[in-house]
């Protein structure tokens, strides 16, 4: 699949098209979000957040009536089903992805929106737009799931977090996009209104589907796959135009080689990843709870709930009702630039660090939401006002260290932490758990603004403060290191950071230096407690003296790279 036009580029033209690509995959994933307010007088934010709201759209899907939702329980499962869909969408695509290749994966899942698009945009009842919006998610599990990992797997070790998070701004691209189509189109009739958001939402995976044809395959992916030369090729190019027999350039595809050329083993089943089983020392079932867990982190942050309420508290603050809905279309909007800013800080601070000013941040931001918005209640007149507007403004304040120190860790850590032959299967259970966190989330908010008011912010903001532990403490550090090294972070029994750490100074030491003997010699450790060692040889693996000769030839100042934190 595919015709060979990167070829005829520079190198550096074709890696900034590759992200292009990318990016323009994450904008139907953004604007596809459904944030439901909590009070239907309220404009929510993403495609269906607002056209849920419109008179046409209440009145095809019967939830409600005269323009104005009765049935929020209904509206809560038209927005699930996408998640739903998603759930069991990233599974299948992360198979794919790894099966046959990045492209034809992206493309199936382009296939997959494209359809759930349409069938949205020309549902006559809510059975039709149930099944329609499941058919998107479906689509977009496939996106979420292999759209990371090549990000990653093309950028560089030192830079990979900055490349991902300029990819990843167009993912609130398509929430701001999706927000003004409605804003500018709110005087057309009421079946206009909600049919060509949702018809629109086409644009930018046809786009996707056509270019995917010229575009090269992850070259970790075609290694994997018995095609060296064709990715030696692609990394030459993308690296800067590189000399085949550039040193930089062969300690990265012996790196590659030396996860890839043992990748057919059972520990890489789905059920085996689960709980674990025959990963012995790769720990490969503690990296699904880390995946998982740091996508339900972020989803219990509090960003929905901010991010839904932003209307109802510019209204608080005393802006007019068109006011506060352009408002919160600009607050919105203001995320683009926080995620732009977290290129600048990702690589710098790291992973965990960048995290923990998010949560110290947004915690904090909470509870002043919090406070003032009491204050605000119970108070009358210009004091009112004076306290709605603060409120206001912490909501700026909280999307701001939002986009830019959490979105885009909490993102990227998911496709860091996987060996190559399996990276877009592993990074599955991250998108499972984005969409459960969303679907759990999203249902809950409107329960807890309806019962606990105020109070909802405070329950975030200790979910913030208690995330901190956590994070510090499991997740060890991948800033800096190549996608390979990784495995070596993961090697000791024990879950925690600096035993990890200390075990994997002790593997490298052991190698004089050179990861990619380290790792070699790790995999061959679990092959042996498996006794796979020697089918592994027959598919054509080196022992390790071999690979320690084939090494010599490669700079180990090269293989070696940061170890902080």
């Amino acid at each position: 699949m595919g015709l060979d036009v990167w070829r005829r580029l520079p190198g550096q033209a074709l890696l900034v098209i590759l992200n292009i690509f990318s990016a323009t995959a994450l904008i139907f994933e953004g604007y596809n979000q459904a944030r439901n307010p909590p009070l239907t007088s309220f404009p929510a934010t993403g495609v269906l957040g607002t056209v849920s709201g419109t008179p046409g759209f209440i009145e095809m899907a019967q939830i409600g009536a005269n323009g104005v939702v009765t049935n929020t329980t209904k509206q809560g499962g038209l927005t699930a089903a996408y998640y739903f869909g998603a759930m069991w969408g990233c599974f299948v695509g992360g198979w794919a992805g790894d099966k046959y290749g990045r492209k034809k994966g992206v493309w199936i899942g382009t296939c997959f929106c494209m359809v759930g698009a349409g069938l949205m945009g020309g549902s006559i009842n809510a059975n039709m737009f149930i099944c329609a919006r499941v058919v998107a998610g479906i689509g977009i599990g496939f996106i979420n799931a292999i759209i990371p990992p090549w990000v990653s797997e093309l950028a560089r070790a030192h830079n990979r977090g900055s490349s991902f998070s300029l990819v990843f701004i167009a993912n609130y691209f398509g929430i701001i996009v999706a927000y003004w189509i409605n804003f500018g189109i709110r005087g057309t009739n009421d079946t206009f209104r909600w049919r060509f958001p949702l018809y629109f939402m086409i644009v930018p995976v046809l786009i996707v589907a056509i270019v995917c044809f010229f575009m090269p395959d992850s070259p970790r992916w075609l290694i994997a796959n018995g095609r060296k030369q064709e990715a030696v090729d692609i990394l030459a190019k993308v690296r800067g135009d590189l000399a085949p027999g550039d040193p930089v350039l062969l300690a990265e595809v012996a790196e590659l080689e030396a996860v890839v050329e043992l990748s057919h083993h059972k520990r890489n089943d789905i059920m085996n990843l689960v709980i674990g089983r025959y990963s012995g020392r790769l720990h490969l079932g503690r990296r699904v709870v880390l995946g998982l867990a740091l996508q339900q982190i972020q989803q219990w942050t509090g960003i929905l709930a901010i991010a839904t309420w932003a209307t109802a508290l510019f209204t608080l603050a005393g802006f007019s009702p068109y006011k506060a809905s352009w408002l919160a279309g600009l607050v919105n909007s203001f995320g683009v630039l926080g995620t732009a800013a977290a290129s600048l800080v990702i690589d710098r601070l790291g992973r965990v660090k960048s995290l923990m000013v998010s949560f110290i941040t947004q915690g904090i931001s909470l509870f002043l939401v919090a406070a003032f918005m009491r204050t605000a209640e119970l108070s009358t007149g210009a004091r009112a006002s004076h306290f709605g507007i603060a409120t206001a403004a912490m909501v700026f304040v909280f999307l701001w260290f939002f986009t830019m120190f959490n979105i885009v860790p909490c993102w990227i850590y998911g496709t860091e932490i996987w060996p190559q032959e399996i990276r877009a299967k592993g990074y599955s259970f991250t998108i499972f758990g984005w969409a459960v966190g969303c679907g759990m989330t999203g249902f809950v908010i409107p329960i807890m603004l309806s019962n606990l008011g105020w109070k909802t912010f405070i329950v975030f903001g200790v979910f913030n403060i208690v995330s901190m532990p956590i994070v510090w403490f499991f997740y060890p550090e991948v800033a800096g290191k190549t996608l390979e090294e990784v495995n070596l972070l993961f090697t000791s029994d024990s879950p925690f950071v600096p035993a990890n750490m200390k075990e994997y100074h002790r593997l490298l030491d052991e190698a004089g230096g050179n990861v990619t003997v380290a790792e070699r010699r790790l995999f061959d450790s679990v092959d042996a407690e498996n006794n796979e060692g020697d089918e592994a040889h027959r598919a054509g693996a080196y022992s390790v003296e071999e690979r320690k000769i084939g090494s010599n030839n490669i700079d180990d100042s090269v293989m070696y790279s940061s170890d902080k934190h």
